[in-house]
């Protein structure tokens, strides 16, 4: 669940949560329209988001990278590229209360995926885990997402297992049409008594669950 492929695979994922002041939002919004593209010459974006529901003024994205020293090579470029920092980083600081880091790893079993057609909301689910690691709850955990997935009323995106951050923690990229569909689906999943199994053996290694509904911006590559 968590080793194996990553020996011969250093690809990895950097899930960046900014929390911005609510009477700078627009502002902050406005400085990615215009200026992003310059971040995105560097290294890849997989996707970028605003929190519409469960949390505010939270902007999540996600970079990809194929290993430690590629993240090294781009950020020190990005720290000599001028117009990033003059264009974004100086007015963009001003907007944002607190920064947030983790890497993670897509689980071995989960590939990344993307939505059927544009104009959907994402929806963030945020497990924390009991100590143990995958070896203790990898295999309920992966079952619980399965049945979801079989349900057919949702798009899963991605699995991602914290590597640096607070661990034991996995984070789930879900793709629904709207909120109303995602609402009809979960409450249809809930009455499924393979979900309603898979989940009570899955909860038992659950310490906390976080969800956010989140809508992406127009840079984003995932929308």
């Amino acid at each position: 669940f968590a080793t194996g492929p990553r020996q011969d695979n250093g690809v990895f994922y950097e899930i960046r949560t900014y929390e911005v002041k609510p009477s700078r939002m627009k502002e902050f919004v406005e400085l990615v329209r215009q200026h992003f593209h310059i971040r995105q010459a560097h290294s890849e974006l997989v996707g970028l988001w605003t929190a519409e529901l469960g949390a505010m003024n939270k902007v999540v994205h996600i970079w990809k990278y194929d290993n430690f020293a590629h993240r090294t090579a781009v950020r020190t470029a990005l720290a000599n590229d001028k117009d990033w920092q003059g264009k974004f980083i100086s007015p963009a600081l001003a907007c944002i209360e607190k920064q947030h880091n983790e890497v993670a790893y897509l689980v071995p079993w989960c590939q990344l995926g993307k939505p059927p057609k544009e104009g959907g909301v994402y929806e963030w689910v945020t497990f924390q885990m009991k100590p143990g690691g995958p070896a203790l709850w990898g295999e309920a955990f992966r079952a619980a997402i399965s049945t979801h997935i079989n349900t057919g009323y949702t798009k899963l995106i991605g699995v991602f297992h914290t590597e640096y951050g607070l661990l034991n923690t996995v984070h789930v990229v879900w793709w629904n049409e709207n909120a109303d569909n995602r609402a009809a689906g979960r409450h249809k999943a809930h009455e499924d008594a393979r979900v309603v199994a898979a989940v009570r053996e899955s909860v038992r290694f659950l310490e906390s669950q976080q969800n956010m509904l989140l809508v992406p911006l127009p840079c984003s590559p995932l929308k």
